[in-house]
């Protein structure tokens, strides 16, 4: 049986995934702001979609952005095929994660959220993929490598996704000149809600 080393293993996928966020920061160019511009210009909220990782991303990215200014939900690409298209109106904007580009079940419905809205927004690997083609803006991030051995479990790529989502939502809230008070609004329970929205007479 082969010898571990729980702890080098743990340290090389830190490094890994370390390295990959760094690489990140100079992937940032005009297209990101771009896309601030457009989500600020949106009328409506922005909609997340992802399948797989990616769509655990989007959730994530989606809960960050409405609890810093910037209206949004998840709507997952098999429940859209089956309904959810219908929480999509024209003053809409979509954002499509999909690290290949080539996500089947997002492709599928590719037409259908092109007749909800014209705002649709991808970040992908993949410049030339069928759903960067798609996007009114592409965003395309990639990762040297996975910090998974075999260079298939999603681990740097999911990584530099997130922070590419709070990138994203810090950006928003910035631009927005979003406060602590309009923080303490939508949080008013847990430790984070307490301290922003007690006061001395309570």
């Amino acid at each position: 049986m082969k010898e571990k080393n729980y702890i080098n293993t743990a340290i090389n996928v830190i490094k890994t995934e370390a390295d990959a966020v760094t690489s990140l920061a100079y992937q940032i160019g005009p297209d990101f702001e771009n896309l601030c511009e457009s989500i600020l210009n949106t009328k409506g909220k922005l909609i997340l979609m992802g399948i797989g990782k990616s769509g655990h991303i989007a959730q994530k990215i989606s809960a960050t952005l409405s609890s810093t200014g910037t209206s949004s939900f998840f709507i997952h690409p098999t429940e859209a095929a089956h309904g959810d298209l219908g929480m999509i109106s024209k003053g809409d904007s979509i954002l499509i994660l999909s690290n290949s580009g080539e996500t089947k079940e997002i492709i599928e419905i590719l037409p259908a959220l092109k007749r909800s809205t014209s705002s649709i927004f991808t970040l992908t690997n993949n410049k030339k993929s069928t759903i960067a083609n798609v996007g009114k803006i592409n965003l395309t991030i990639s990762a040297d490598e996975e910090a998974c051995p075999l260079d298939l479990a999603p681990t740097s790529s999911t990584t530099i996704a997130l922070v590419f989502g709070d990138a994203l939502a810090i950006a928003l809230l910035d631009a927005r000149g979003f406060s602590k008070d309009d923080f303490a609004k939508s949080h008013p329970a847990g430790q984070l809600g307490k301290k922003l929205t007690t006061l001395v007479k309570d």
